[in-house]
Order: C-alpha cells, then structure tokens, then sequence
C-alpha cells in the first residue's frame, strides 16, 4: 500500500492488492473507495475481489469506477458524500492515485481555493495544475 495524505480524512492510493488490506486496517482507515473501472485490471484486482476482502477487514468499500469523461458533477457528489459519511478516515485508489485526488479536488472547490487544493495535491505527490481552470470555475459558480 502507497497512501499518500491529502487530508487527515482522505487518502488516496495506486492499485491495492487484497494483500494490502491488513495494513490499510493497521493505518487506521475505516473505508476504501475504488474509483478504478474493472476493465482496466484482471480479476484478482477488480472491486468484487477487493472488496470483499475490505469487508471481510471489517472495514466500508465503496465503488465508483471513473475516467475522464465520469468526472461528473453527479459522480463528484457521490464521492464527496462516501468520505463524508464514514466514521474515519477514507482510502480512495485508482491506478496511481491521480483520478481519486482529482475528484476529491473537483469536490472541495467551492470551500478550498485552488492553491489550497493545489498545495494539498502536491505534497501527496500529485501535479495538478492543469486543474486550476476548472477549479476556479467552480469556485465561481
């Protein structure tokens, strides 16, 4: 497991492996969100195998597969209330973490300012910039 800190209560991850999940029990987090479509990865890594493994942990999974043309607002708000709504903090993952910081970005917009959001995306390793458009249209809207 690679979980890189975004906020105290949202985490975001490469691909997790049903190997992973005792650590990620260990590190404290209470649910793990799959953004990643099962297409992309063979059987032993898509949402039913590792989700059942996270509830097996005793922990929450949650599934929302996204790509770049998923990145709804409806999608957006699904996500945003998933780590809203727990009781702890959150792992999200995707292939390398990137789509799962990119929609919890698109979900703080309105609170966060975009070098906020950027600053934050940055030190988990992401590089975001090319968001900052789409951000500060948010903001504004």
């Amino acid at each position: 497991m690679d979980a890189r800190v975004i906020t105290p209560r949202y985490a975001v991850s490469p691909q997790i492996s049903v190997e992973d999940i005792p650590a990620i029990a260990a590190a404290g987090y209470r649910t793990v969100i799959c953004n990643r479509p099962d297409a992309e990865v063979p059987q032993d890594f898509q949402a039913a195998t590792i989700g059942a493994a996270v509830e097996a942990a005793g922990l929450t999974f949650k599934e929302l597969p996204l790509t770049h043309q998923t990145m709804t607002p409806e999608n957006v708000a699904a996500q945003r209330s998933f780590y809203e709504d727990c009781d702890g903090p959150v792992l999200a993952y995707c292939a390398s973490g990137t789509r799962s910081s990119v929609i919890w970005s698109l979900g703080v917009a309105k609170e966060l300012s975009a070098d906020e959001i950027l600053s934050k995306t940055s030190a988990a390793g992401y590089q975001l910039d090319g968001l900052r458009p789409t951000l500060e249209a948010i903001a504004k809207s």
